[in-house]
């Protein structure tokens, strides 16, 4: 697997830590030895693997379909445009369905998750055993080739939405209609001294409701993948059993990739859904 005997419980964790660079216990900086050091490393660690493949999928994600723009003809298209032109159509459709505001930001940011987060998720479809090995021959301890098994990841992607929402809302509406919005409902009141007696009520509820959408949005996307990679590891941990139990996994590993095939387009699919939602949601008066 990665050329070291190891248990199923280690290997297991093995798998799961990420190759990250921080502050050592020595005053030093440099890369983490065991999850131990990457623990105490604290908040201002780097998840170089997680950091690095989102930045190399991104890239791919800007070639493709910069070749596809390059190379598109009104003629018969190649497969290439065929392909981003579906894409493309598909997710213009999503956003006019979704969407009743009017901003050109919408629909290039809601292609540009649907792939980037697809792209990431797709790369737990690889074999999990290549990127350890890949990183052992290049001298490192570890190394995740799904960035969204990584909380950093969705959570920082779900920080950059949950800061355009908020940018969007206090634009459209204002401070004060902003504000309204959070002291003004879902109770609501004639007179003033109602009023008065919600607004500390109403300031709760919605901003606890506020606050929940870059959780949920993140949280949903790191628990399903960070779940479908786990069982491809248990999965793996059975080849090593016997080989009643490894003829057994390898059944196991092809039903559960066609599955996750599934999983990854469809978490991709409701991370942009929710996007143009709470966005659409941040061009409305009243909601």
């Amino acid at each position: 697997m990665t050329g070291e005997t190891l248990t199923s419980s280690e290997y297991i964790k093995h798998h799961l830590q990420n190759l990250t660079f921080g502050r050592l216990p020595d005053g030093t900086w440099g890369l983490a030895h065991s999850a131990e050091q990457a623990k105490e490393m604290g908040f201002w660690s780097l998840n170089l693997d997680s950091l690095g493949m989102s930045v190399l999928l991104g890239f791919l994600f800007i070639f493709l379909f910069r070749t596809a723009a390059k190379r598109a003809t009104s003629g018969v298209p190649g497969g290439l445009q065929n392909f981003v032109e579906w894409i493309v159509e598909f997710i213009d459709g999503t956003v006019r369905g979704s969407f009743t505001g009017r901003n050109a930001l919408v629909a290039p940011l809601a292609l540009t998750i649907f792939v980037w987060v697809f792209l990431m998720n797709f790369m737990d479809l690889l074999a999990i055993d290549h990127g350890p090995a890949a990183a052992k021959s290049a001298g490192l301890h570890f190394f995740k080739l799904v960035p969204s098994t990584d909380p950093n990841i969705t959570f920082g992607m779900a920080l950059s939405v949950f800061a355009l929402v908020l940018f969007y809302s206090v634009k459209i509406k204002g401070i004060g209609g902003f504000f309204g919005e959070l002291t003004m409902q879902p109770f609501q009141a004639q007179s003033l001294p109602m009023k008065i007696l919600f607004l500390p009520v109403n300031l709760f509820l919605e901003t606890v409701n506020l606050i929940a959408k870059p959780i949920s949005l993140s949280l949903r996307l790191f628990g399903n993948m960070y779940a479908g990679e786990m069982i491809f590891i248990l999965i793996a941990v059975m080849y090593g059993a016997s080989w009643l139990l490894g003829s057994f996994a390898a059944l196991l590993q092809i039903g559960w990739a066609i599955f996750h095939i599934l999983i990854i387009t469809l978490q991709a699919f409701i991370f942009m859904t929710l996007t143009i939602v709470y966005l659409d949601m941040a061009h409305q008066e009243h909601h």
